[in-house]
């Protein structure tokens, strides 16, 4: 996704019926996606959030975490917008990190 290199990234994550989104940083988006679709992040795990609608990468951590919080901040509308802006059909951006 990011050639495996530790990309800081800022990524949402959706649920099959786009009722339910979830904001998340990470620096190996591979690795985390792989454990919210395990089941092993027990918000994404409850509302079956698993589908990557949009990522975000950054030259820094900082950077991600700032990016993060500010989106985390927004209203649902202004996110869906974010995600439509780039990918309107919310297909599954990451679909071979299913595991």
């Amino acid at each position: 996704m990011f050639d495996g290199k530790r990309q800081p990234a800022v990524y949402i994550l959706a649920s099959p019926n786009r009722r339910a989104i979830y904001v998340g940083v990470t620096t190996n988006l591979e690795r985390r996606l792989i454990e919210h679709r395990l089941g092993r992040v027990e918000h994404t795990a409850q509302y079956n959030i698993r589908c990557l609608v949009y990522v975000e990468a950054h030259e820094t951590a900082p950077d991600a975490i700032a990016r993060e919080k500010q989106i985390k901040r927004w209203r649902r509308e202004k996110k869906v917008a974010l995600i439509d802006s780039v990918n309107p059909e919310w297909e599954d951006l990451a679909p071979e990190a299913s595991m």
